[in-house]
């Protein structure tokens, strides 16, 4: 399943970023929400586990969330995790995440790509929850290069995410609770190698149009589409990239113009 090599690689390059960050640094606040780098990792430490066990030990997994669940009504998901961690920080969190990560990309590449697992919502696939966790990689992975000022070079990989993002055009306007419009703009989107990806009917009334990079930077709400250059057309497309949001959950809002962007050092 290639989504499992996809995920590990991109785990990979977010290691490289901060595997010899001093603990000072790992403590520094990004633009999200006000996580650390620290939580950052630890966010995606616990939810790669999450995953593991969606895979391997389903009453597992039912058994984590119902204390998530519970602890997420009296606190916030930031404060939950910091107490599951409890004291691992720094370097042993990096090392513990980049760990679970070589393990969780073994499991998906061993697993039924086709096979429903289970989550906090609905069940999903393999290959989808391999997708998933790609995602979450990526667009965390972004508030640490912001910080750090690392101008990020990406990879064709990120045509998972387009293709996410695709898939949850109809879910961006569902949860915000307006009706689904009858037809996607068409997508004319440049990956990091050149190659030209389309998606949806062709359209000179409803169009996106620019770097594939952009547009996955949009839908999962690292960027307001303001600070990017991509081209919008048309009132549907206009209003899709306003909300888009390819992750589960609450209807979240997109970040204000110009209060994510790369720090300059």
């Amino acid at each position: 399943m290639e989504q499992a090599q996809d995920f590990l690689d991109e785990s990979a390059a977010l290691r490289g970023l901060v595997s010899d960050l001093d603990a000072s640094v790992l403590r520094k606040p990004t633009a999200f929400k006000g996580w650390t780098i620290e939580d950052v990792i630890g966010h995606l430490h616990i939810w790669n586990m999450a995953a593991d066990l969606s895979l391997r030990d389903e009453a597992g997994f039912h058994a984590f969330f119902s204390r998530v669940a519970e602890q997420l009504k009296t606190g916030s998901m930031k404060a939950f995790e910091r107490d599951y961690l409890s004291d691992l920080t720094g370097a042993d969190l990096v090392s513990t995440w980049w760990e679970g990560c070589k393990e969780l990309a073994a499991h998906f590449a061993t697993a039924d790509p086709s096979a429903r697992v289970v989550w906090a919502g609905p069940s999903m696939s393999v290959r989808s929850s391999a997708t998933a966790r790609l995602m979450e990689t990526w667009a965390h992975g972004q508030e640490v290069y912001d910080l750090l000022g690392v101008e990020r070079v990406n990879t064709d990989r990120i045509r998972n995410i387009v293709v996410l993002g695709v898939n949850t055009f109809g879910w961006t306007f569902k949860v915000n609770g307006l009706d689904v419009p009858d037809a996607m703009p068409h997508l004319v989107l440049t990956g990091p190698s050149g190659a030209v990806w389309t998606y949806g009917d062709e359209s000179a009334h409803e169009r996106i149009e620019g770097l594939a990079e952009e547009f996955c930077q949009v839908v999962t709400q690292t960027r307001n589409i303001a600070d990017t250059r991509l081209r919008v057309t048309g009132d549907t497309a206009t209003r899709w990239m306003a909300l888009a949001q390819c992750f589960a959950g609450a209807a979240e809002m997109p970040p204000a113009p110009g209060t994510r962007v790369r720090a300059v050092t």
